[in-house]
């Protein structure tokens, strides 16, 4: 049996005078990087940085839109309507595919960041907002969804190529939802059971959740959290063991065919 994986990661959340993560370590490795907007994280100059970087790595671009909260990274939730959820993914977006296209680039996907996408994977409402704001801006753009969530079926019931992402640093709930950060073992630290789960997410379509539940899913892309400690040997191994159980790490394909370069 064939596998693929296309290895997604969190990149270009530094601004100001604040780092954060190792991006240019982690781009030999990884095969899409989701990039900050502005909103959450990133600025400008970061924005355009990056995506020179990626293009340069032959990593698919893709924008990374969060809530407006640079003091809390975008991950607390915020009593925020559909409507403004679909404007404030439309502006992000946009802005960072004009990035790309003074890079000589554009944008090949798109996937909500921290509560933004947590409120998707649950609130059909929210989910459908992003789907239509990205299919409004192009419908040929990729949604990176969290795997059997809300934000999938949206995707598909507004047209569009959903990746389903599954991660490996993050432990499952039995409903198929990741664990909240808040909660005891939601981070997965040791990177050998990382990798057994992965492997076993891509080869077997299925994670055990954090209750020892055998839960199915569909695994079209794997994220891989460029914040974290020593985040690019992380990514190396994962990479490594993934290619040498014979599973091929690629971008997932776009309607138009191609990695969005």
């Amino acid at each position: 049996m064939a596998w693929t994986i296309d290895l997604n990661c969190d990149m270009g959340e530094s601004f100001g005078a604040w780092t954060m993560g190792n991006d240019a370590a982690v781009l030999p490795y990884v095969t899409s990087a989701n990039i900050a907007c502005g909103f959450h994280a990133g600025d400008p100059g970061t924005m355009r940085q990056t995506v020179k970087a990626a293009l340069e790595h032959g990593v698919a671009i893709g924008a990374h839109p969060g809530l407006p909260d640079l003091v809390g990274f975008g991950r607390r939730t915020m009593d925020i309507s559909p409507a403004d959820v679909y404007d404030l993914v439309v502006v992000q977006v946009g802005a960072l595919a004009a990035v790309a296209a003074t890079q000589g680039g554009r944008l090949h996907h798109v996937k909500a960041h921290g509560a933004l996408y947590n409120m998707a994977a649950s609130r059909p409402d929210i989910a459908n907002a992003i789907a239509c704001a990205v299919r409004d801006i192009d419908p040929e753009l990729v949604l990176f969804a969290l795997a059997n969530s809300a934000q999938v079926q949206a995707g598909l019931d507004a047209g569009l190529t959903v990746a389903q992402e599954v991660f490996a640093d993050r432990s499952y709930q039995s409903n198929g939802l990741l664990t909240p950060r808040s909660q005891e073992g939601a981070m997965i630290t040791d990177i050998d059971k990382a990798t057994a789960q992965v492997l076993k997410m891509v080869k077997q379509a299925s994670v055990t959740s954090l209750d020892g539940q055998t839960v199915s899913l569909t695994a079209d892309t794997l994220c891989l959290h460029g914040d974290q400690p020593d985040a690019a040997r992380f990514a190396r191994h994962i990479r490594d063991v993934l290619e040498g159980e014979g599973v091929t790490v690629a971008p997932v394909s776009a309607a138009r065919g191609d990695a969005g370069e």
